[in-house]
């Protein structure tokens, strides 16, 4: 007996040690050896916002129609126009009658009706109507034709290869209007980081505005096509788009803390598969990723100077840093070194490239980050000589 008790704790003992193992298998994985989620949408990026890097993907690059989502273009033309100080919220846009005549989703805007730009921007990224599209489009360019040639335009500035847009609202079924959903994301992207006020708009949920017409005047309640707002806390935006021909597609964005992401699906086959695959993969997103950030605020050395007015220059970085991780990595662990030449020969400019800030994680260079001249030098001539001869001469005496 006392010999099959000690085979029976033995027995135990390898079974306990052998669950060690096994878990701390799975608690030592990297990060990265976790698949993405299976899903049933057939297309679909996950991307972080300040970096572009790409998370995981799945036919990503296959043109598709897109839908509504083309809206997501049609905005970002909006803002950068707004940026430039071209046109203003508070302009009024005139409803024309080919804009009365879109289908599909609308906000029922009648022939001459005007509105701010404004209520006419929350009309599309709230309640994605095409007929409030198609006015602004025609109120920027003077023709959405000619709006088109714009967005056709930022397509090929921002290096899409799978987008060709025919007009600004996505109710085309032309196999001349298409996207993918790689490209999708990296227009996505652009509107966000270049115009974070976009989620001002893709954050509201239902809003009321006002028809006034001949007729009268009518209230008239925007409601929000991403229902993402109310079944992802982190949810911030962005756009939805269906006809039959492109199916479900959504351009999701989420914060969640500081780090911003970007899921964009096409062809989902119904809506709520839709934002159940978006919640799946944006999950999936956070849970394997961590961001690196350095604001590259130290002090950075003086520069010596060659045959320039002055001796040395000040240097600024370009900006921040920075790194993200998909792979469980140690972050503590990154180093930085600056890279900067002995000297630099006049003349330099405000802005010029002196050298480099170099980050690397176990020996393995992840990136780096320019070093700037901040401020010109100019080249020195035989007066400027003479004057740094006098002055020494004064200091000396």
């Amino acid at each position: 007996m006392k010999v099959l008790r000690r085979i029976r704790r033995r027995m135990a003992a390898w079974l306990i040690l052998g669950c060690l193992v096994f878990y701390s298998g799975f608690a030592g994985m990297p990060i990265q050896a976790w698949a993405a989620p299976d899903v049933a949408t057939p297309s679909y990026i996950v991307m972080e916002a300040s970096t572009g890097q790409v998370i995981c993907e799945q036919d990503a690059d296959t043109r598709r129609s897109p839908a509504s989502i083309t809206k997501i273009m049609t905005l970002l033309i909006v803002f950068d126009h707004l940026g430039s100080g071209r046109i203003h919220l508070d302009d009024l846009v005139t409803t024309s009658a080919h804009a009365k005549s879109m289908g599909g989703s609308q906000v029922y805007l009648e022939e001459g009706e005007t509105q701010t730009l404004e209520t006419m921007i929350k009309c599309i990224a709230v309640a994605s109507g095409n007929d409030a599209s198609t006015a602004v489009a025609e109120y920027i360019a003077g023709s959405e034709s000619e709006f088109v040639r714009l967005m056709n335009e930022k397509a090929d500035e921002l290096g899409l290869q799978n987008t060709h847009f025919e007009d600004c609202c996505g109710l085309t079924d032309s196999e001349g209007h298409y996207s993918s959903a790689k490209d999708v994301a990296v227009i996505s992207r652009e509107l966000i980081t270049k115009h974070p006020e976009i989620f001002d708009y893709t954050q509201i949920w239902m809003e009321d505005i006002e028809h006034k017409t001949n007729n009268g005047t009518t209230v008239f309640t925007l409601s929000s096509t991403n229902k993402l707002l109310k079944q992802y806390e982190w949810a911030t935006g962005l756009k939805t788009g269906f006809t039959s021909k492109a199916m479900y597609c959504l351009s999701a964005t989420a914060e969640r803390d500081g780090m911003e992401l970007i899921a964009v699906l096409m062809g989902a086959p119904d809506s709520k598969t839709r934002f159940q695959d978006a919640i799946s993969l944006l999950n999936y997103g956070y849970s394997v990723s961590q961001m690196y950030r350095d604001e590259n605020k130290d002090a950075l050395p003086m520069q010596k100077v060659e045959g320039g007015i002055e001796d040395t220059l000040r240097l600024t970085y370009e900006g921040p840093f920075e790194y993200l991780d998909t792979k469980g990595s140690n972050l503590s662990q990154i180093q930085k070194e600056i890279s900067l030449p002995d000297s630099v020969t006049a003349p330099v400019a405000e802005g010029d490239a002196i050298g480099e800030a170099v980050y690397r994680i176990d020996g393995t260079r992840i990136g780096s980050v320019s070093i700037l001249a901040a401020q010109s030098v100019d080249k020195a001539d035989y007066i400027d000589y003479c004057k740094k001869v006098w002055i020494m001469y004064l200091m000396n005496r």
